[in-house]
C-alpha cells in the first residue's frame, strides 16, 4: 500500500553546501510527526522542497500515492498541503478575521462578474461568501481567536499571530498540515495551550502534522514520532523517548 506522505531519497544543494542529504521518510495518516534538529539541519529547507518554493536536486515527494516534486505551491496547497512559517507571513495591516479568509482563497469559485454581484442577496457569490465565514467563524471557535476577531494583525500579542497563522493554514482545509516551530516565540501557557490546539487539529479534523520545534518538551509531550536531522541527514528515527536517548541526537545537540 502506497504510503499517505513520504520523502525518498531527496537531496538539495546550494552550490557546494549540502542540506538535505538523500532523506527518506514517511508519515501514516493520523500521525503527529515531528522533526528535530540543531540550526542548519535542514528542516526548513525540507519544508520548501514539499510545498514547492524550491526544487530538490535528487528524489521525490509523495502524496497520498502522488508524486508531488517540483509542483507550484499553488497546485501543493490545492492537493491538501497547508503550511506555517518559522517568520511570520501575515498582512499585518488586515484584520484577523481578513487574514484567515485569505486561506480560503483556493476554494473560492466565484469569478469576478459573479462577485459583483454579491449585493443580491441569493446570488452564489454571496451565498460562497456566507460559506467561507462560516467555516472561519469555526476556526476562530478552535483557536479561541474571537477577542482578536476584528483587530488588525499588528495589534496582537506576537503569540496571538502565531496563532493566526495557524488558522489562516487551517483555513486551506489540510489533509497535511506543516508546522515551521509553531512554539517558537511563546511563553510557557501559550506553548501548553498550542498542545492542546494541536491534538484536537488530529483529533477533531482528522489532519495530519508534520511538525519542526525545537523544544523538546512539547516534542516529547505531542509527538507519535520523531525524526531528527543533522546536516541534512537522518540520525535517528522512531518514538520521542528513543529519539531523545539516541547518542547521535546527544551528540549534534551537545557536541
Amino acid at each position: 500500500m502506497e504510503p499517505f506522505f513520504a520523502v525518498e531519497g531527496l537531496t538539495r544543494r546550494f552550490g557546494g553546501l549540502i542540506a538535505l542529504d538523500n532523506l527518506s521518510f514517511q508519515v501514516d495518516p493520523g500521525m503527529i510527526f515531528s522533526i528535530i534538529g540543531p540550526n542548519g539541519a535542514g528542516k526548513s529547507t525540507l519544508f520548501n522542497c514539499i510545498c514547492g518554493l524550491y526544487e530538490p536536486d535528487a528524489g521525490r515527494v509523495l502524496f497520498q500515492a502522488e508524486t508531488i516534486t517540483g509542483e507550484k505551491p499553488h497546485r501543493v496547497a490545492r492537493r491538501g498541503i497547508g503550511r506555517t512559517f518559522q517568520n511570520l507571513e501575515l498582512f499585518r495591516h488586515m484584520t484577523t478575521m481578513d487574514n484567515l479568509m485569505l486561506g480560503r482563497h483556493l476554494h473560492m469559485r466565484s469569478g469576478v462578474w459573479s462577485g459583483a454581484t454579491m449585493f443580491h442577496r441569493g446570488s452564489r457569490a454571496a451565498r460562497e461568501e456566507q460559506e467561507h465565514r462560516a467555516r472561519v467563524e469555526e476556526i476562530i471557535d478552535l483557536l479561541r481567536l474571537h477577542a482578536a476577531r476584528d483587530r488588525y494583525i499588528w495589534q496582537l500579542p506576537y503569540g496571538t499571530q502565531k496563532l493566526v497563522e495557524l488558522g489562516r493554514a487551517l483555513a486551506t482545509k489540510p489533509k497535511l498540515l506543516l508546522l515551521d516551530e509553531p512554539a517558537a516565540g511563546m511563553n510557557l501557557e501559550e506553548r501548553q495551550d498550542l498542545i492542546f490546539w494541536i491534538a484536537d487539529i488530529r483529533d477533531e479534523l482528522g489532519v495530519t502534522i508534520l511538525m519542526i520545534e525545537h523544544n523538546m518538551q512539547m516534542v516529547m509531550g505531542i509527538s507519535d514520532h520523531v525524526l531528527a536531522l543533522d546536516f541534512g541527514r537522518a540520525i535517528a528515527s522512531g518514538s520521542p523517548r528513543e529519539v531523545a536517548a539516541d547518542p547521535e541526537v546527544v551528540r549534534a545537540y551537545l557536541g
